[in-house]
C-alpha cells in the first residue's frame, strides 16, 4: 500500500473515529434532556378520566366517542382511573424518546458516513498534493540510479521550489549530495586521463633508449635479450594506460552520435584481427545481418575489438573456435545486439560478473601480462552503457563465454538515406 493510500486511510479512520464519539456525546446529551423535558411536555394524569374495561397486553385503547377515558391492562390486571392515565403517559413517553433516539442514530450515522467518504475523497486530494514534492524526489533519484552512464546521471539536480518546509530541507540535502558524488567521480576521471597521458611519454623515452641500446653494433646477446624483455614490458604498460584512457573516455556522455552498422563493425574488426586469430589457431566464424544504431563509431569498433581480442586470447589454444554475429534483438524489437560465442576453459556462472570488473582476472592471472591488464570487458560495459545499452555474459556450455551486448536501434530517419551498407562507418 503506497503512503498516499495509508494517509488517506488514516485520515478518514481518525475522522470516522471522531464523528462517533462525537454521536455518542449528543444521543447521551439527547437522552438525558429528553428525560428531563418529557415529563413537562404530557398532561397531568390527575385531568384524565377514564371508565370501562379492556382487554390486551399492555396496550392502551381509547373509546372513540370520549378521548380522555383510557383503559389498559397491564400485567394481567386492569388499570383504570388516574394509575391507567399515569402508567399510559409513562409508556408513550418512553415510546417517543425511544423513536425519536433511533431517528438520531439513524440519521446521524447516515450524515457520518456521507461526510466520512467526503472527508476521505478530500483526504486523497490533500495526500496527493501534499506528496507531490516527494515524487519529484523519488523520480529524481530513480533517473539518476538507473541512467546508462553515471556522469550523466548525477548532472541531474531536483531543484525543488517551495517553501522551507522538511520536504524542501530533504532535496536541497539530496542535490547537494548528487554534487559531491558528481565532483568526486569527475575528479577521478580527470586524474586517470591526466595520469596516462603523463605516462605516456617516460614509455615512450624508454622504448626509445632500449631500442638505441639493442641496435647497437657491439651490443651483447645478453644486452638484446633484455631488450627484448624490457620492450614487452613497455607494451604491456602501454597497453595498459590505453585501456585506462578509453575507459576514462568511454564512461562520458555521447554528445554527437552518427550512423553506424554494426555489421560493417564487426566486418572490419575480424579482418584487423585475423592474423592474431590465425597465429592462435582460431577459427573465426561471423554472421552478420545489418544492425542500424547510432553513436560514436570509434567506440564501438573499440566494444567489438575488445570482444573479439578478448575471446581470442582466451580462447582454448590451436582447434579453438570463435563465433560473431549481429543483427536485431529477438526479444526485444526495438534493439540491435552483438553477440561473441568462444570456446576455452569452464567458467564458474558466479564468477562471470567479475569479469566485467577494472583489472578482475580470473585464476592466477592477476597482473598485466601478455593477454591484457583486465580492462577490456570493462571497456565494453562502459561504453555499452555510454550508448544507453547493456551487456550479459553467460558461461559456454563446454567452456568459454557468450557475451552479448544490446544497444538500441537507430529510428528510420533520411540520415540512412545515403549511408553505404557496404563500409564501415567513422572508420
Amino acid at each position: 500500500m503506497t503512503l498516499r493510500a495509508r494517509l488517506t486511510l488514516l485520515y478518514g479512520g481518525l475522522f470516522l473515529v471522531a464523528g462517533l464519539v462525537l454521536l455518542t456525546v449528543t444521543y447521551v446529551l439527547f437522552d438525558q434532556r429528553a428525560e428531563e423535558t418529557g415529563p413537562k411536555l404530557m398532561p397531568d394524569p390527575s385531568s384524565v378520566s377514564v371508565s370501562g374495561s379492556v382487554t390486551g397486553p399492555a396496550s392502551p385503547l381509547r373509546d372513540p366517542g370520549d378521548r380522555t377515558r383510557v383503559y389498559l391492562m397491564k400485567n394481567g390486571a386492569v388499570l383504570q382511573g388516574q394509575e391507567a392515565a399515569a402508567e399510559f403517559l409513562s409508556d408513550e413517553r418512553k415510546r417517543l424518546r425511544s423513536a425519536a433516539g433511533t431517528a438520531l442514530l439513524t440519521q446521524s450515522s447516515i450524515a457520518l458516513v456521507v461526510v466520512g467518504g467526503a472527508a476521505a475523497g478530500l483526504g486523497w486530494l490533500v495526500t496527493g498534493r501534499v506528496l507531490t514534492p516527494l515524487r519529484r524526489v523519488t523520480d529524481t533519484a530513480r533517473r539518476i540510479a538507473v541512467a546508462p552512464a553515471a556522469v550523466r546521471g548525477l548532472h541531474e539536480r531536483i531543484a525543488l521550489h517551495g517553501p522551507d518546509d522538511e520536504v524542501k530541507d530533504l532535496a536541497d540535502t539530496f542535490d547537494t549530495m548528487v554534487e559531491r558524488l558528481d565532483r568526486s567521480f569527475d575528479g577521478q576521471r580527470r586524474f586517470v586521463a591526466n595520469a596516462s597521458h603523463e605516462l605516456r611519454t617516460p614509455l615512450t623515452l624508454g622504448r626509445a633508449l632500449v631500442e638505441v641500446a639493442m641496435h647497437r653494433r657491439d651490443a651483447s646477446e645478453d644486452v638484446q635479450q633484455l631488450g627484448e624483455n624490457l620492450l614487452a614490458i613497455n607494451v604491456r604498460h602501454e597497453r595498459l594506460i590505453n585501456g585506462l584512457l578509453m575507459l576514462a573516455s568511454s564512461e562520458n556522455a555521447i554528445t554527437e552520435r552518427a550512423p553506424v552498422d554494426l555489421a560493417d563493425v564487426v566486418e572490419h574488426v575480424v579482418a584487423q584481427t585475423a592474423a592474431e586469430a590465425g597465429a592462435a589457431e582460431v577459427t573465426v566464424d561471423h554472421t552478420t545481418r545489418e544492425a542500424l544504431t547510432t553513436g560514436d563509431a570509434l567506440l564501438l569498433e573499440r566494444l567489438v575489438h575488445n570482444l573479439v581480442e578478448n575471446a581470442v586470447r582466451h580462447n582454448s589454444g590451436p582447434g579453438g573456435r570463435l563465433e560473431i554475429s549481429t543483427g536485431p534483438d529477438a526479444a526485444e524489437p526495438g534493439n540491435v545486439q552483438v553477440t561473441v560465442s568462444n570456446t576455452g576453459p569452464v567458467i564458474p556462472a558466479y564468477e562471470v560478473p567479475t569479469l566485467f570488473e577494472p583489472f578482475r582476472r580470473r585464476g592466477a592471472e592477476r597482473l598485466v601480462s601478455a593477454k591484457g591488464a583486465g580492462l577490456g570487458l570493462s571497456i565494453v560495459r562502459s561504453i555499452a552503457h555510454a550508448h544507453d545499452g547493456g551487456v550479459t555474459a553467460r558461461p559456454r556450455e563446454g567452456g568459454g563465454l557468450t557475451i552479448t551486448v544490446t544497444l538500441p536501434a537507430a529510428d528510420e530517419s533520411d540520415e540512412f538515406a545515403d549511408l553505404d551498407t557496404d563500409h564501415s562507418v567513422g572508420i
